[in-house]
Parts: C-alpha cells; sequence; structure tokens
C-alpha cells in the first residue's frame, strides 16, 4: 500500500504499542527504554516533562551519534527528528487514553503486552516501508548497517539488545541497583525476537 499510509500508520502503530507495553508493566519496549526512564526519572520534579518529550530529546542525541558514527551528515536526516517530534506528540496523547484501560488483573496485563508488542513489531516494518524519514531509531538502524555493510536484521537486533542493556543499566542508576523499573523480562524478551 502506499507509502505515506506506512508512514503514519507506523507512528500511530509504534505509538499505541508502546503504551500498551507500558500499561503491562512487563517491561517496555528496549528501543524505548531509555527515553522511557528518563521520563520517569525527570517528570516527578519536571511536571511539563512528557514521555514524548523524553523521546525526541533522546532521538536528536542518537541523530548525533549517528553522524558522528558514519562520519555524514545529510539536511534529510533532520526529516527523522520532525518524524520523532511528531511520534512525541501521538504517544502523549495515546498516554491519556491508555490511562483509562483496565491493568489490574493479569490475563488483562498479558493481553496489553502481546498487543503492544506486536504493534510496534508491525509500526517498525511499516516505517522500514515508506520513503519518508523514519524515526531516529528506524533510522539509525538503516543508515548504520548500510554504512558498515551489516545484515539489517542482524544489526537490528543487536541494537535492540544494547538498549536493553543500556535501559537495565539506566534503571540501576536511577532507582537504585536492583530494582527494575520499566526494564523487566518482558523488555528482554522483545529485544531477542523483535528485530528477527
Amino acid at each position: 500500500f502506499s507509502s505515506e499510509l506506512a508512514y503514519v500508520l507506523g507512528i500511530l502503530l509504534v505509538a499505541a504499542g508502546v503504551v500498551l507495553m507500558e500499561k503491562a508493566d512487563f517491561g517496555v519496549s528496549m528501543i524505548v527504554a531509555p527515553a522511557y526512564l528518563l521520563y520517569r526519572w525527570l517528570s516527578p520534579s519536571l511536571s511539563f516533562f512528557t514521555f514524548g518529550m523524553a523521546e525526541y530529546c533522546l532521538q536528536a542525541f542518537l541523530l548525533i551519534v549517528m553522524c558522528l558514527v558514519i562520519r555524514r551528515f545529510q539536511v534529510s536526516y533532520l526529516f527523522s527528528f520532525v518524524t520523532a517530534v511528531i511520534y512525541g506528540f501521538v504517544l502523549d496523547a495515546f498516554m491519556m487514553l491508555g490511562s483509562v484501560l483496565p491493568s489490574s488483573l493479569l490475563w488483562q496485563r498479558a493481553i496489553w503486552y502481546v498487543l503492544g508488542m506486536l504493534l510496534c513489531a508491525a509500526g517498525v516494518s511499516a516505517m522500514f516501508h515508506t520513503y519518508i524519514a523514519p524515526e531516529v531509531y528506524e533510522l539509525f538502524v538503516k543508515e548504520v548497517s548500510s554504512h558498515f555493510h551489516i545484515d539489517i536484521n542482524r544489526f537490528k537486533t543487536a541494537y535492540d539488545c544494547t538498549s536493553c542493556m543500556i535501559g537495565v543499566i539506566m534503571s540501576f542508576l536511577i532507582f537504585g541497583l536492583w530494582h527494575f523499573e520499566g526494564v523487566k523480562w518482558g523488555t528482554v524478551f522483545c529485544a531477542l525476537i523483535n528485530g528477527w
């Protein structure tokens, strides 16, 4: 179907999936774990700081890292940051909508987790099939794997696992040793199978 539709669906599906995984509380997606932890850390003292803001702030940093790694900058890369900002606003809207979902029972949380993981995977896949600039996360995987001639699926899995480890380290540093906040078994499971 149309590339434009893939772009819109990608943003909507990823945002909805992230919110469902957050609601399940089995661990958020490994890609958003660092931004989620940043949000959880800063939002109590900075009430205006939302999950969506944490996302596009972290993606701006990742964009700089990507340009340093591949030693190239193109103006088109900035459009990925625009996508990140749009995604951030959509994510914040879905966070408000998701707050009313029931999640007191284990089976409800399990449904939200599985559905969230599937939506995230479908959304990322849609973003890889559009000519419109994807989020910086997907751009990083595309550009770095291409620059170093690495199979994109293998690089995506390695990138996912690295994001998961960064999330675990951040959780320990922010919330204390052996206190898993945002990064749990569901994050690790998602990191191992999502790239595939």
